[in-house]
């Protein structure tokens, strides 16, 4: 893993202020975060920006938009894949998308040590990981979504099972801090795990090209130590380009700010801070002149693409920050170490 750590300058500290604020900016009145000003909304992607809003400091925004989700959940506790101002823009029901309320609940608990908002939102959460786990195979992999005429889809995905045992996690240590008990919730984890660790051929959806199959097992906890390492290094080469950062497609000329924060995030988790902040610095100067970051530009030629401000890529920089710099009590959610010392909740 030649991240070149040796010749790295200092790691430039995130204009936290100005990220912050593109994504209070592009927050609507209802508490919902589009991908941009005049973009869809995904559950997913709305989780990781209120995450960011916590880091920055914008806690009441941040709850504005966990309200906005609490508020659009369905009846059997999903949310639709794509909302353009409040209104149903695609309505698949994907598990991962809907699972990760409660990686953003569990955040904004650790930033704030709120027990009364984890109560607040707790029947939100368990209706959501209810939601995702019934889509679990006998396997202990995650089919992915519910058609819009009602039908699941068995496609089994590496990154959106990875993401929901991230989810399943955060719940239980969610439920720990309220005195609740799954056993349930806890033995379709260790089936997942399992899966993820031991039998991936139950992923039935090759999705290799992708950068975020390989670092996700690791960036959600499913491999660490040893295994972790490996994997990493393994597949190193592929996607990382030195300097630059990370591709999102192996196999296309487009680095991703976003991935490679990513990136960053899983190697801290794993206890490689230097390669995590050797990776962070590549990106200090993929900034627009207000101190945002691009969505990902190409390789060699350097072209920014797109031209938009994305307020999730954005967010993810700076829970890369925090998990480098300590600026909140919830750099840490991420950390193997941290859910080692719980012993995994």
């Amino acid at each position: 893993m030649d991240v070149g750590i040796s010749t790295v300058k200092p790691v430039p500290r995130v204009d936290v202020a100005a990220v912050a604020a593109l994504i209070r900016d592009t927050q609507l009145e209802s508490g919902e975060i589009p991908w941009h000003t005049g973009g869809k909304t995904d559950p997913w992607d709305h989780v990781e920006a209120a995450m960011g809003l916590g880091v920055a400091g914008y806690i009441q925004e941040a709850r504005r938009a966990f309200a906005w989700l609490k508020n659009q959940q369905l009846e059997d506790g999903s949310w639709y894949a794509a909302y353009r101002q409040g209104r149903p823009e695609d309505r698949t029901r994907d598990a991962n998308l809907s699972a990760y309320i409660a990686v953003g609940v569990y955040h904004h608990y650790l930033l704030t040590g709120d027990l009364d908002f984890l109560e607040t939102y707790w029947s939100t959460v368990a209706r959501a990981i209810d939601f995702a786990l019934g889509l679990q195979a006998a396997g202990g992999e995650i089919h992915w979504a519910i058609s819009p005429e009602g039908r699941v889809d068995p496609m089994a995905l590496l990154t959106g099972s990875s993401s929901v045992l991230m989810s399943v996690r955060c719940a239980l240590a969610a439920a720990e801090q309220l005195g609740i008990r799954r056993p349930d919730w806890r033995a379709a984890a260790c089936r997942l795990a399992h899966a993820l660790r031991h039998e991936r051929h139950r992923f039935n959806v090759t999705k290799s090209r992708f950068s975020m199959d390989w670092f996700y097992p690791v960036l959600c906890g499913a491999l660490t130590g040893v295994e972790a390492r490996r994997r990493i290094e393994k597949h190193w080469s592929k996607f990382v380009v030195k300097g630059q950062g990370v591709k999102c497609v192996a196999d296309e000329p487009w680095i991703t700010v976003a991935e490679t924060s990513e990136l960053c995030l899983a190697l801290a988790a794993m206890g490689n801070g230097s390669a995590a902040a050797a990776v962070f610095a590549w990106i200090a100067d993929k900034r627009f002149e207000d101190g945002t970051y691009w969505c990902g530009h190409t390789v060699p030629d350097m072209t920014v693409w797109p031209e938009e401000k994305i307020t999730w890529t954005n967010a993810v920089v700076l829970l890369a920050a925090d998990a480098l710099f300590d600026l909140t009590p919830a750099g840490r959610i991420f950390n193997h170490r941290f859910w080692r010392s719980a012993g995994d909740r």
